[in-house]
C-alpha cells in the first residue's frame, strides 16, 4: 500500500516536490519561532527566586544614586547587594557589540553560582583592577584567551580623546542556567568609578542593584521595605523578583510570544490549505485508478487508507525535512540571534509539537479525498475520463 501511495504521488513530480518544499519551509519556520518563545520562557522559569532587582521606578535607563547601596544593605533579609551598570561599549568597531556590565565582582560571583569558571583564576580576577570575566561563547567568537588585553571603546562612558578602556581577561565562565547570558563581559565597578571620578569628579550612577536574600526571607516584605525607603525620593525605586525583572525587560521588545504565535498560526493555515489543495487535485486525478483498484478487489476501507496514506506520506517527508533542518542549523541560528535571545535551542517539546502538527496536517488534508475515494462506486469511477 505504501509503495502504491508513493507511485501515485510521484506521477506529478513537480507538484509533489513543491508541496514537500512548502511543508519543509513551514515546519522549519514553526520550529524556529516556537524555539524563540521557549527560549524566552526558559529564562523566566530559571530565574533565581532568591534574587531581587532594584531599578528606578521611572525607567530602567535612569540611574540610581550610589548612596542607596548602604541603605538597601541594611534592610532585614538582604544578605548581599551587587551594583550593576550597563557600559554600552564595543570591541574594535561598532559591529562587535555585546553586553558589558560594571559590577561588584566578588558579590557577583557569590550571587550567581551558576557562572561556572572554566578557565582562569578567581583570585587573579578579584585582585586585578582592570580584570574582567567573559562568557565562553563570547571568548570563542573573538578568539580570546586568559591573559589577553581587550580594548573596549566606551560609547556611554567615553575616555578623554576617545581612547579605549583597557581590560585584561582573567577568567572565562560557562552559564549553567539560562538566567545568565553566555555572551556577556563583567568587569570591576571600582575601575569605572575611579576613572569617572578622575574625569568628572563625581561617582557614576548605578543602573540596578541586585539583592541576594537570606535563606527563608520574605521576598514580598523586602520588596515593600526597599520601595518604601525612597517613596518620597530623591529617586523612587521599583523592586521586583528576578523573573519579573526579566519579564519586563523582554516586554520592552514587544509581545514577542503573541507575535510569534500569530505568525506561526498563519504559516500553519497557509500550508494546510496548500496541502489540502494538492490532495484534492490528486484525488480527482486518481478517480479512474480508484475504479480499477476496486474492480481488482480493493474495498472502500482500503481506498480510504490509500488516499490518506498519500497525504500522510507527503506531509511526513516535508515535515521531516523541515524538522531535521531546524535541528541541524540550531547552533548557527543561536549564534546569529544570541544577542537578543541567549540560550536558543530546539527542545524535544518543540520537535514533538512539530511532529504532531505534521501528522495533523496530513490527516486533515487527506480526509476529504479519502472519504470521496471510499464512497466512489467502481462503475462510476471507471466511467470518469481523467
Amino acid at each position: 500500500m505504501l509503495k502504491l501511495a508513493f507511485r501515485n504521488l510521484w506521477q506529478h513530480k513537480l507538484r509533489s516536490l513543491l508541496t514537500v518544499g512548502s511543508l519543509a519551509v513551514a515546519l522549519f519556520t514553526l520550529c524556529v519561532l516556537r524555539s524563540i518563545v521557549t527560549t524566552l520562557e526558559a529564562g523566566l522559569e530559571n530565574a533565581n527566586s532568591n534574587r531581587l532587582w532594584v531599578q528606578s521606578a521611572v525607567s530602567l535607563f535612569v540611574d540610581l544614586p550610589l548612596r542607596y547601596e548602604a541603605q538597601i544593605a541594611n534592610v532585614a533579609g538582604v544578605e548581599t547587594v551587587c551594583k550593576w551598570q550597563w557600559f554600552g561599549g564595543y570591541y574594535q568597531d561598532q559591529g562587535n557589540f555585546f553586553a558589558q556590565f560594571a559590577c561588584d565582582m566578588e558579590e557577583l560571583l557569590e550571587i550567581y553560582p551558576e557562572m561556572e569558571l572554566v578557565d582562569g583564576s578567581k583570585e587573579k580576577l578579584l585582585a586585578k583592577r582592570i580584570g574582567c570575566i567573559v562568557g565562553k561563547d563570547l571568548a570563542d567568537q573573538f578568539g580570546w584567551k586568559v591573559g589577553d588585553q581587550i580594548p573596549i571603546i566606551g560609547a556611554l562612558f567615553p575616555q578623554p580623546g576617545g581612547e579605549a578602556w583597557q581590560f585584561t581577561l582573567e577568567a572565562i565562565y560557562v552559564p549553567r542556567s539560562s538566567s545568565i547570558d553566555g555572551r556577556t563581559m563583567f568587569f570591576h565597578w571600582k575601575y569605572l568609578e575611579e576613572a569617572l571620578r578622575a574625569i568628572f569628579d563625581e561617582p557614576p550612577g548605578v543602573g540596578t542593584f541586585v539583592l541576594n536574600m537570606t535563606p527563608g526571607a520574605n521576598a514580598t516584605q523586602i520588596m515593600a521595605e526597599v520601595d518604601k525607603l525612597y517613596e518620597n525620593g530623591p529617586q523612587r525605586v521599583q523592586t521586583t523578583t528576578e523573573a519579573e525583572f526579566q519579564r519586563q525587560f523582554v516586554s520592552m521588545l514587544g509581545n514577542i510570544p503573541r507575535l510569534v504565535g500569530t505568525i506561526g498560526a498563519g504559516v500553519l493555515i497557509a500550508i494546510l490549505l496548500a496541502c489540502t489543495n494538492t490532495m484534492l487535485m490528486a484525488g480527482r486525478e486518481q478517480v479512474r485508478s480508484i475504479g480499477v483498484l476496486k474492480a481488482l478487489g480493493f474495498n472502500d476501507k482500503q481506498m480510504m487508507v490509500l488516499m490518506l496514506g498519500q497525504s500522510m506520506l507527503l506531509c511526513c517527508i516535508g515535515g521531516g525535512i523541515g524538522i531535521a533542518l531546524s535541528v541541524g542549523v540550531e547552533k548557527s541560528i543561536g549564534s546569529a540571534i544570541d544577542r537578543f535571545f541567549p540560550g536558543y535551542a530546539v527542545t524535544p517539546e518543540t520537535i514533538g509539537l512539530a511532529v504532531a502538527v505534521t501528522l495533523l496536517v496530513g490527516v486533515i488534508a487527506g480526509a476529504m479525498p479519502a472519504w470521496n475515494a471510499s464512497r466512489k462506486r467502481c462503475v462510476e469511477a471507471l466511467r470518469t475520463g481523467v
